[in-house]
């Protein structure tokens, strides 16, 4: 049983001390493909090293709403940069994290939608595509995205537990990726959200080191985990997890344009 872990962060200071170590671990665990998404400049950077150092791993490049500058000209040059990072690496799918987040950062919402559609428009230009991020934004995310038409589509990365949201994502043709809260007993709606994605629309992520599904919340996350995540869904959906396991990974494939009959 192989699983495609189609969010995570290998590039964080989290994993500084046992990198090296932890990713020959996943590999070993049965996870035979991941992306690491980048989420700031820095980040972005280290995701392509780390995609070009392993055969299996994926990555993204992008600035997210939390880690967007405070003036127009400084992101300008940012984004020039993920182009140019985007464009030199073939193992880069995806424009990402990018989106809108006003739990941190309610007094520059203009700027971050600013940086959202830029965003939305190269990957239009490179044919990307795009990895969301959004909390507590929920309107304005579906507005910008009716807007400014993603044409390659993309993810709702560990998506809110949001039944208007996942309609209307639906709707637009996005992809629907759970994580761990999921598998949070406090958790509402999980089972309504899970049971209102078909089949073609579901992927699995550990956004790790974040967000450590039940029985590991509270401790640090790794894309072993991502099985906690699929075994939930089988659970809810009524499915054997080999099922679950091999639909979210052709999923992830489909939608970052990865070969499926490639061999690592």
């Amino acid at each position: 049983m192989e699983f495609f872990d189609s969010h995570a962060h290998l590039d964080d200071e989290k994993f500084n001390e046992d990198r090296e170590e932890i990713i020959e671990q996943i590999k070993k665990s049965g996870v035979t493909k991941l992306v690491s998404a980048g989420y700031s400049l820095e980040g972005s950077k280290m995701a392509q090293d780390l995609s070009n150092n392993y055969d299996f791993i994926y990555s993204t490049c992008g600035i997210s709403p939390n880690d967007i500058p405070q003036n127009e000209e400084e992101l300008w040059n940012m984004l020039e940069e993920i182009k140019e990072i985007a464009q030199l690496n073939k193992k880069n799918v995806a424009i990402g994290e990018i989106g809108l987040d006003y739990y941190w950062n309610q007094n520059n919402k203009e700027l971050q939608k600013m940086a959202f559609f830029k965003q939305i428009e190269l990957a239009n230009e490179l044919k990307l595509p795009i990895v969301i991020h959004t909390r507590e934004a929920v309107m304005d995310t579906i507005q910008i995205l009716k807007e400014h038409i993603v044409e390659q589509k993309g993810v709702f990365h560990c998506c809110p537990l949001n039944r208007e949201l996942v309609k209307e994502a639906l709707k637009l043709g996005f992809y629907i990726s759970f994580a761990g809260p999921i598998t949070f007993k406090n958790s509402k709606n999980a089972d309504e959200i899970i049971n209102m994605v078909p089949d073609d629309k579901i992927l699995i992520e550990t956004d790790s080191p974040y967000l450590s599904p039940e029985p590991f919340r509270g401790k640090r996350n790794d894309s072993r985990n991502v099985i906690y995540i699929a075994q939930k869904i089988a659970d809810v959906k009524q499915m054997k997890l080999e099922d679950i396991a091999k639909i979210t990974y052709q999923n992830a494939e489909k939608i970052f344009n990865i070969n499926q009959k490639e061999t690592l």
